[in-house]
């Protein structure tokens, strides 16, 4: 592997020339952030399509023991749309779909549209912290699937809060790219020792590390290919796992015969090319993880070498989880279940003690929120629907005063026109592979409420189409998601579950944050209010008895 700095054959020096140059601008234009020098700076490592309910972290052993082990690994978090774009906007944002209006990976779906841009680019947690908190940024890799599109400012534009900018022209790969460095295009080609992907992303946070002045705090997002398809590993990797196969867990190659239609219409079983397939994508991811790990441990050592590792926190997760196989879909994600709505989630950094797990509910909507609250911007000052978990990891939070549930959205594509190889399914549907096993469709539009609490672990969920169709499950008694309970559950839990799904998806902002239906607050409040009216009443009858004795 290419040590620190070797791609630079592409530009001789021209890289550190322009850190140099952007590192001496913001000394100069940030000179206010001198004095909080000593404030924690702050590392998002984001990967793309990392599950962690099918094994997705089993590759990935230096992460696991230079961040889980150093810090706290959340069990329970969640994306708030299981696709790339809107849940990266909800990352960026801290805001959930129905707030920042980015439904789907295309333009028109507002993902790096001029609308985007101009609504809630300049209201990002990284605007914030560049702007009011003092902090120079660095950001590289993909950003969002449609940025760099012509039609919303190309590669010259840089989204605001960026001291240094290398985003990924579109969506991921790993050879044969464009990259926008500072909003000058940077082509790339198919050399491995210059070129691959994950390897350059690392190579140039070196830089950013190396670089960057030392008056200010740092914000660096680094936002890797990998395992996003074309599922690409670095030569070195490439017999890795030659063995492994997707984990036949109890959930894989069944049919959903009591879930929405999209996955009744699933093949089962399913044929030996669809399997065969999956079996080699779930190798590649594992594959290109090895380079991501490799990463990792590059910055990690990097910042230990500096002597800056006990002053950042390191955060590192996923934009949504994957299935291979699952209610026999061959492969992406998009779906309402555990494998694609769960994500891993491991942060270390200063007061976070080694070795620790969470079980708490956290979302990415959560991210912002928590980010800006290390640096120290009061977060009830932006309109983010998230919520700091910074106590949860200096272990000043409990479970009865943390949230219950979240909400998870997620509006459908379907095509307009039948897909010339499958036209018995006519149009509606996207995503379709050979044996026309569909994995999206226009009316694949749900939401759902995620709960987990001391007395439940549900999640329930309703889709946007004709039958109003309902799937609830027992997530503890039922972790594979087999049996649709909604029918045989207590009609008042769906009663309230309902009227919870309706005010999380018009909530915004303080009151995405209020106690949910199994939340230990809900409850306390309600007898607060039984016992207030009780009290009330009881003053009114004295009152009255009062008046009567005294003859008026």
């Amino acid at each position: 592997m290419k040590k620190m700095g070797s791609f630079r054959c592409s530009g001789p020096k021209m890289f550190s020339f322009l850190l140099i140059c952007v590192t001496l601008w913001s000394h100069l234009s940030g000179s206010s952030g001198a004095s909080s020098s000593r404030r924690p700076n702050i590392v998002l490592i984001l990967t793309d399509d990392l599950d962690v309910a099918i094994g997705g972290l089993n590759p990935l052993n230096k992460t696991k023991k230079l961040i889980g082990d150093a810090g706290m690994t959340f069990t329970n978090a969640f994306v708030a749309s299981p696709l790339c774009c809107p849940s990266r906007a909800s990352i960026l944002t801290g805001k959930y779909p129905h707030n920042h209006h980015v439904i789907n990976n295309t333009l028109d779906g507002n993902c790096s549209s001029k609308a985007w841009q101009k609504s809630e680019e300049p209201h990002t947690f990284p605007a914030l912290l560049k702007a009011s908190a003092g902090y120079q940024t660095f950001f590289a890799g993909k950003y969002l699937n449609q940025y760099g599109h012509s039609e919303a400012g190309g590669v010259e534009h840089i989204p605001p809060g960026w001291s240094y900018w290398v985003g990924l022209d579109k969506n991921s790969k790993y050879y044969n790219y464009t990259l926008s460095v500072n909003g000058k295009a940077q082509k790339h080609g198919a050399d491995y020792s210059k070129d691959y992907l994950t390897d350059l992303l690392a190579n140039m946070s070196l830089d950013f590390l190396q670089y960057k002045t030392s008056y200010q705090p740092f914000f660096m997002m680094v936002s890797t290919p990998a395992p996003h398809s074309p599922w690409t590993a670095a030569p070195q990797y490439q017999k890795r796992f030659n063995n492994t196969k997707a984990p036949r867990d109890p959930n894989f190659n069944v049919h959903g015969k009591d879930k929405h239609w999209l996955i009744r219409q699933a093949k089962t079983p399913m044929s030996n090319s669809s399997i065969r397939f999956l079996d080699d994508a779930f190798r590649g991811r594992w594959q290109t993880l090895l380079s991501v790990d490799d990463l990792v441990e590059k910055i990690v050592k990097r910042l230990e070498v500096r002597g800056e590792l006990n002053n950042t926190y390191i955060f590192f997760t996923s934009d949504n989880g994957y299935h291979t196989g699952q209610f026999s879909l061959p492969v992406d994600k998009r779906q309402l279940y555990e494998f694609d709505i769960r994500v891993p989630l491991m942060v270390r950094g200063p007061n976070i003690k080694p070795n620790q797990t969470s079980q708490m509910l956290v979302a990415n909507v959560d991210l912002g929120p928590t980010i800006l609250d290390i640096a120290g911007y009061n977060v009830n000052k932006t309109q983010m629907d998230g919520m700091s978990f910074l106590p949860i990891m200096e272990g000043k939070m409990n479970g009865s005063s943390w949230r219950t549930d979240i909400l998870v959205e997620y509006e459908g594509e379907g095509r307009n026109k039948s897909d010339p190889a499958c036209p018995l399914l006519g149009p509606g549907v996207s995503e379709c592979f050979p044996d026309c096993v569909c994995e999206d469709s226009y009316n694949n539009t749900y939401a759902c409420v995620r709960t987990i609490a001391r007395s439940s672990n549900l999640q329930y969920c309703e889709f946007d189409d004709n039958e109003v169709f309902v799937e609830v499950y027992n997530v503890t008694a039922d972790p594979y998601q087999l049996t649709n309970i909604a029918k045989t559950i207590d009609k008042e839990v769906l009663e309230k579950m309902n009227h919870r799904l309706m005010m999380l998806q018009s909530c915004s902002a303080q009151s995405c944050r209020t106690p949910g239906v199994y939340d230990p607050r809900s409850v306390q409040q309600k007898s607060a209010f039984y016992l207030f009216f009780f009290f009330f009443f009881k003053s009114i009858k004295l009152y009255v008895n009062s008046l009567t004795l005294l003859g008026i």
